[in-house]
């Protein structure tokens, strides 16, 4: 998996690199549920998870986050009293050019000679004020919901805000 700090995977600096067909052993994406909760109940209230900045965001961050709203929001509320979707899918492949270390490295190494690097995982790319994520509660959960998007928004790596929409 990755070994290099998620800043420097954060800025949008190549065009994308998308297509996994063309390339061996591409890791699978961490976030395997999109769509939480109870799918088929009607809510009267969206609250969503936007990002200020556009960015990559890793898919570790996308389940971390997905992990925190889910638990915090099932605890609270209950499995059928809120509907909770991902809305971005991590397309974009990272890549990293692997450094040898160690005594003689200096002779296995190459350095930055053909540096393609190799995938590692991946990333979704979003835009200055896209939704990475949304809520659907009833009029008296709006503030579970609120704090449950707040505690998610720490695990991207932008600054966020939390729109709420009546439906």
């Amino acid at each position: 998996m990755v070994k290099k700090p998620g800043r420097m995977y954060r800025e949008i600096k190549q065009h994308a690199y998308t297509r996994k067909e063309y390339m061996g052993g591409v890791p699978m994406p961490r976030i395997t549920q999109f769509d939480l909760g109870d799918k088929r109940g009607s809510f009267p209230m969206e609250i969503s998870l936007v990002c200020e900045e556009k960015c990559q965001i890793r898919h570790t961050a996308l389940e971390a986050a997905r992990i925190a709203a889910n638990r915090y929001l099932e605890k609270n509320i209950g499995k059928t009293g809120y509907r909770l979707k991902i809305k971005v899918f991590p397309h974009h492949v990272l890549r990293e050019n692997k450094q040898a270390t160690g005594a003689g490295a200096d002779r296995v190494s190459q350095g930055m000679r053909a540096s393609f690097g190799k995938a590692v995982g991946t990333a979704a790319r979003v835009k200055e004020g896209q939704a990475i994520m949304s809520v659907w509660v009833k009029d008296e959960h709006i503030n579970i919901a609120k704090d449950a998007l707040r505690r998610a928004g720490m695990k991207i790596p932008t600054p966020f805000k939390i729109n709420i929409n009546k439906l």
